[in-house]
């Protein structure tokens, strides 16, 4: 067996499972319940636990998405109704559901927990619904939609000096090249940068729209070393969140990354990989600055959200790729980062860690 952990937590906790669905341009043909539980009988099925094992159980999703107050009930369907089960939700991407399913087991709760996640973006126009997170007196009324408010954070760090657009261009077509050994991402390989979106943003700056469906499996202690061969644990992890009003924020700098990283830990070691949650190639240069990122970290070796980007999952995602370089060896030391709303105005920074070889 191996040692005990330092850690500085009450309890120790590891990933130990991920799964997720193909990442779909559309899946007209599948409810948000069809699409989840093939995802959820994968992942359960690695560790080898039953439903009615989990001792908690988190989703993340978006009312917003699917056009309904409480669309996450449906999709319990897809967990299972009996036996009876502790469950919660977040109004969040899936990274905010395993931070809640983290305290829960931190709290002696729970020993395991299911966390999954699911955005069905294609009926309507993400661009057009991210509107209405904004500041409701004074910006959404004017209805800047993501693309719009990201190409603002771009030009900012053009003007800065940070980036420029040939830089943006080969952050995208590494991410897209990496994802060639995805089986999951949505866009592969080679991508023409293509038209302006919104200068300085072309089609290749930004995310693909899709559907998709993420899952993991938390677990505690020695249960985590029964389950997996190699646990993904988790050393720190913290979010942060700035100001609502654009207009009091420094586009070019990410405050609230750099602290849930001192928080989490991050600075007390290198890590050999980073899974950002960058939906837009600049905020990816956000994100390294903020998180101290050498050119020796694997950044986004999943392709990252320029891959693949189903709202409400694509931050839990970040933290599974980590996870799974974990558990295969390809990793020893991972940062995973979540984000939400306009700009990266909320972050989560989660550290990963395996044991010894």
């Amino acid at each position: 067996m191996a040692e005990p952990r330092t850690s500085r937590y009450a309890r120790d906790v590891a990933v130990v499972a991920f799964a997720q669905s193909d990442h779909l341009r559309r899946t007209d043909e599948l409810s948000e319940v069809e699409m989840v539980m093939p995802v959820l009988h994968q992942v359960l099925a690695a560790t080898g636990l039953k439903a009615g094992e989990i001792g908690f159980t988190c989703s993340g999703s978006s009312d917003y998405l699917a056009g309904r107050a409480f669309s996450f009930t449906m999709t319990l369907d897809g967990v299972g109704a009996w036996p009876p089960i502790s469950e919660s939700h977040v109004e969040m991407d899936g990274a905010w559901a395993l931070y809640e399913a983290w305290v829960k087991i931190q709290t002696g709760e729970a020993d395991t927990a299911l966390v999954y996640s699911y955005g069905k973006s294609s009926p309507g126009s993400v661009r057009d619904v991210l509107t209405r997170q904004l500041d409701p007196y004074y910006l959404a009324p004017l209805w800047p939609d993501s693309v719009a408010l990201a190409a603002l954070q771009a030009q900012a760090l053009v003007d800065a000096g940070e980036t420029d657009e040939p830089a943006l261009a080969a952050i995208a077509a590494r991410s897209r090249t990496d994802a060639g050994a995805n089986p999951h991402a949505q866009l592969r390989g080679a991508v023409p940068q293509g038209d302006y979106q919104v200068r300085p943003l072309r089609t290749g700056d930004c995310p693909p729209v899709g559907d998709g469906v993420a899952a993991v499996v938390l677990a505690a202690g020695d249960l985590a070393r029964q389950l997996c061969e190699r646990p993904a644990w988790i050393t720190g992890i913290d979010h942060r969140i700035e100001a609502h009003g654009l207009g009091l924020r420094d586009l070019t700098d990410s405050p609230s990354t750099r602290i849930a990283a001192q928080h989490a830990g991050l600075f007390d070691a290198p890590v050999d990989t980073a899974e950002l949650h960058a939906p837009f190639s600049s905020q990816e240069v956000v994100l390294r600055k903020a998180l101290g990122l050498g050119d020796t970290v694997a950044v986004n070796p999943s392709g990252g959200a320029l891959a693949a980007n189903p709202m409400m999952a694509a931050g839990l995602i970040r933290i599974g790729e980590a996870a799974a370089r974990i558990h295969r060896g390809a990793s020893d030391r991972a940062v995973a980062h979540a984000t939400s709303g306009p700009c990266l105005q909320q972050n989560l920074v989660a550290v990963l860690e395996g044991d010894a070889r």
